[in-house]
């Protein structure tokens, strides 16, 4: 019987970052995970929404949860910053009530159905590490990294704030030390690996959000890694696109391939780079599957 979800790739997903996308899509298909499409479902408004209007952003949280529920599925998402809005606006609904009262009425008044609370808020990562036999998963690994050193960059908005998430979520993560391990490869540990991609001070910041990306990337790298993953579309923008405007920042070259983690789990599975939308990557690891014949 296979993993049924509805899904919700986020903006980044549907737009500027369409890898991350056609690969979560790739790889549910070949480990059996079923996507329900979500056509109404909007932008999550992200933290900067929650911080300037916090009851316009529970409606909308609502709304978006609603229409998974009525697909009588979990929701699933490949965003960081998604993941954390609707999470954090689930968690509200599920331990205050009154609150889902409240927002539910405003649905009501909108023609929307409300929401019953009754779903969870799931990331692609954790239904890959935690609810894919892990034996299954090797089994379909016919193209292992044979050692190579990956750096998993977690972010935060998958870790904090802890309370929101499920036991195995949280500060401790280690989704994508497990996958890395699973698939072949040798997790670098590094200083940064679970701080903000710089992504959410772009506009206000962006030397700064520059400087981040630099110094995460540089600190992945000389601990060792060949290549960096991440499991967030944002990270990935951060991580990749902005890496060499980093670079100047920083005053010293990286160059090193970052790519999301759905697409090096693809390419372990056996699919086409294209199909994973490797030739998009900014800072791509043509090179690295070259070398290592994955």
């Amino acid at each position: 019987m296979s993993l049924e979800f509805a899904y919700y790739p986020g903006c980044a997903g549907k737009q500027v970052q369409q890898e991350g996308d056609w690969s979560a899509r790739a790889v549910c298909q070949e480990l059996d995970i079923k996507l329900h499409e979500m056509p109404r479902s909007t932008c999550c408004g992200a933290v900067s929404l929650r911080e300037t209007k916090p009851a316009f952003s529970l409606a909308v949280a609502a709304r978006i949860l609603s229409e998974a529920e009525a697909l009588g599925c979990d929701l699933m998402t490949i965003c960081n910053t998604c993941l954390q809005t609707l999470t954090h606006a689930n968690h509200r609904f599920k331990t205050e009530p009154e609150i889902l009262d409240q927002i539910n009425a405003v649905l009501k008044e909108a023609g929307t159905r409300p929401y019953e609370a009754s779903i969870k808020v799931h990331h692609l990562l954790w239904v890959v590490t935690d609810m894919v036999d892990p034996d299954v998963l090797k089994q379909k690994v016919t193209r292992p990294l044979k050692g190579l050193s990956v750096a998993p960059f977690y972010g935060c908005h998958n870790l904090r704030p802890e309370i929101i998430f499920d036991s195995k979520a949280g500060e401790k993560a280690d989704h994508l030390d497990r996958l890395i391990a699973i698939l072949g490869g040798r997790p670098v540990n590094y200083d940064g690996q679970d701080r903000c991609c710089g992504f959410h001070v772009m506009l206000s910041d962006a030397e700064e959000m520059r400087r981040m990306v630099g110094i995460n990337c540089r600190n992945a790298k000389e601990a060792g890694a060949q290549v960096m993953i991440s499991p967030c579309t944002l990270c990935d923008m951060s991580l990749n696109v902005y890496q060499s405007a980093a670079e100047k920042v920083i005053g010293e070259p990286i160059n090193l391939p970052e790519l999301n983690f759905a697409q090096l789990l693809g390419l372990t599975l056996g699919l086409n780079s294209e199909q994973l939308g490797i030739q998009r990557l900014h800072v791509g690891p043509q090179e690295v599957i070259k070398q290592m014949d994955i």
